[in-house]
């Protein structure tokens, strides 16, 4: 036996989607019904677990054999189940280095990560059975007692023998539809640098992160208090009867003569600017209340396995356009930042439930414990949390490619790149908190607005405004960024005509260190590291103003699969977040020995002996990859007793 593919159906108690696969399987109701499988691409057999059958000893021994190649669509899924049917404790799983996973192979590809839209885009012969989500419902989660069921609270094999029938054909479809995909894209491999990344996500999805459960109980508990107080606060002040409604307030600040279309963030922190001071108080609690800082804390409650540790919180090649990872679960991609002078004093008292201490001293509770989120993720006992991230890696990176000289020698001398920006732009010396030291927020602002072809608008999407620039200083703004980074404008035109000659005319070419070619109805981006960026079905089309641009299929801002279209700026993006990603993953690499439990965008998180030493960390990590001869990089970090933003 060379390979197995597998597709198994489950019955829990625990809702999948809340919970993560790892806490899933941990319910003692967790059972799996249907086990399908081929050895080496023969037809599917599929074992009737839930009636009483077997799997073959021969397929139970190749389950634990690094000899023989799992395939599964979403692998994880299966391989952390299956951990649990062989007896595999709490933290122990079967080793991810004999799996591979057809989902992410589609990933690399730009197509969809779900099978049904895998087999649409690719036009299987043998598609995922549309009944599925149906069968799903009915045998894998708890059922309603009712009169009519005789008051059961799951529905078994024999309680609808056809439905049986149909969800043991969906299983073996399952497994038809992920050969297919194999077989589809067999001229594409998936380069074997990429599953040594895959498993290394793996490996750190499986060993997690410890949570501080006090902490987390304690916060949930004085969200709860601080909301009810917050509420019976906006009553008293408001006379409504539900002062959480938009409606209700908006016409309640209407009838009090202040209009507004919006209640978001951001238009209340405008509204409380000119509102009178009765109204600011409603405005104000309105906005305490609309903190969600509670939401992670349940994530956390809900995701939390056995033994205190939250697993399974990263994708890999979650964002199919670069191949950077995405969250799942607690989503620490979008945690709160901290900003609290004194977080262990502020943490040491949510975690007694010193409600009183809180509000007397921090006064906005919901904003307290928003800011301590970050410090619910603590080391193993006797650890500590190595914290290191990499130094303005996507300027460094288009600075690299480009080779805008002046740009690099800043990063030689380990300068600030917003000052120096700053001063190129101006003209004049700009140093932090000195000399025209106020210019610094504009070349601030610039470099993450401008980058990618963004105009006024993008730096109006960065707060350009709120920060107190006019709507006259923005094209002045522009121009002077894209006078002062000639080299980067350079790169974006060249980016698009090198894209649209592969896709026009199907020529390949090489510049930039980028390889861009068009073959089998895909464009591929080949970058520095190696990896291709893959474009599906690209075509010329026309743009909003008329021009001619490059279209191709991929899931849009609506998170339907569509026709997208792309310009230089834009490719030029994808092409230095992608190879920001390949750094972190050399570094993770590089690291691999030293226990990574978390990655947020370009930090890597370390539970560490406090013997590690955090400057051989920070130098391993920004040592540059060999296929970027020339990049320069740096890490800086710190030793924390609980996860922060430094």
């Amino acid at each position: 036996m060379k390979t197995l593919s597998i597709d198994i159906e489950t019955y829990c108690d625990v809702p999948l989607q809340k919970t993560g696969v790892y806490r899933y399987c941990e319910s003692p109701n967790f059972e799996i019904l249907l086990f399908a499988y081929s050895v080496d691409n023969a037809p599917v057999e599929v074992v009737d677990l839930a009636c009483g059958e077997k799997i073959p000893e021969e397929v139970l021994v190749a389950l634990e054999d690094e000899n023989v190649i799992k395939w599964a669509f979403n692998a994880s899924f299966e391989r952390i189940c299956l951990s649990r049917f062989l007896g595999y404790p709490t933290g122990e799983y079967l080793g991810p280095e004999s799996w591979r996973c057809s989902m992410i192979w589609s990933a690399t590809m730009g197509l969809p990560l779900s099978l049904e839209g895998v087999g649409a885009v690719l036009g299987l012969e043998k598609q995922k059975l549309t009944e599925g989500k149906d069968l799903i419902k009915y045998f894998c989660q708890p059922c309603t007692p009712t009169k009519t069921n005789g008051q059961r609270t799951r529905n078994r094999p024999f309680h609808a023998p056809d439905k049986w029938a149909a969800f043991k054909r969906y299983n073996v479809r399952d497994v038809e539809t992920e050969m297919g995909i194999q077989q589809k894209l067999r001229k594409f491999p998936v380069p074997d640098s990429v599953w040594e990344e895959y498993h290394i996500d793996q490996e750190i999805n499986d060993r997690g992160v410890r949570l501080d459960m006090e902490l987390v109980h304690q916060a949930i508990e004085m969200d709860t208090r601080s909301r009810e107080e917050l509420t019976e606060a906006m009553k008293h002040l408001t006379a409504l009867e539900n002062p959480n409604s938009v409606q209700q307030m908006k016409q309640w600040l209407s009838d009090k003569g202040l209009e507004t279309e919006s209640l978001d963030k951001k238009s209340v922190a405008e509204l409380l600017k000119t509102a009178p001071p009765e109204l600011c108080d409603v405005l104000t609690l309105r906005q305490q209340l609309a903190k969600s800082s509670v939401r992670k804390y349940q994530a956390m409650e809900k995701t939390v396995c056995d033994d205190g540790r939250a697993r399974g919180m990263f994708q890999f090649y979650g964002a199919n356009r670069t191949g950077r990872f995405s969250g799942r679960n607690i989503q620490l991609q979008n945690l709160p930042q901290n900003h609290l002078p004194d977080l262990a004093e502020a943490r040491a008292l949510v975690r007694i439930g010193d409600f009183s201490g809180v509000e007397l001293l921090y006064e906005d509770v919901p904003d307290t414990l928003s800011q301590l989120i970050r410090t619910a993720f603590i080391p193993r006992e006797g650890t500590q949390f190595l914290v290191a991230d990499f130094s303005a890696i996507e300027a460094r990176v288009i600075a690299w490619f480009a080779d805008e000289r002046w740009r690099q020698e800043v990063f030689a001398n380990g300068g600030d790149i917003y000052c120096a920006s700053a001063s190129q732009m101006f003209k004049v010396p700009v140093e932090k908190h000195g000399i025209n030291g106020h210019l610094r927020q504009k070349g601030k602002i610039a470099e993450l607005a401008l980058g990618y072809g963004g105009s006024t608008g993008a730096l109006k999407a960065m707060g350009a405004i709120e920060m107190g620039l006019t709507e006259e200083e923005l094209p002045p703004l522009v121009d002077a960024w894209r006078q002062a980074n000639p080299n980067i404008v350079k790169f974006w035109w060249d980016v698009d005509r090198a894209v649209m000659e592969a896709v026009k005319y199907k020529h390949t070419t090489t510049d930039y260190g980028l390889t861009f070619a068009c073959r089998s109805g895909m464009l591929f981006i080949t970058l520095p590291s190696g990896r291709k960026l893959a474009y599906v079905k690209p075509k010329v089309g026309t743009n909003k103003f008329g021009g001619e641009c490059i279209t191709y299929e991929g899931v849009g801002c609506t998170k339907k699969w569509e026709r997208l279209d792309s310009y230089g700026p834009k490719f030029v993006e994808n092409i230095v977040q992608a190879t920001a990603r390949d750094i972190l993953c050399y570094a993770m690499r590089t690291l691999r020995c030293c226990s990574i439990v978390m990655h947020i965008h370009d930090e890597l998180v370390i539970e560490a002996d406090p013997k590690v030493s955090l400057d051989a960390v920070c130098e391993q990590m920004g040592r540059t990859p060999p296929w970027a001869k020339g990049l320069l990089l740096r890490a800086d970090g710190y030793a924390t007793p609980f996860y922060k933003k430094d």
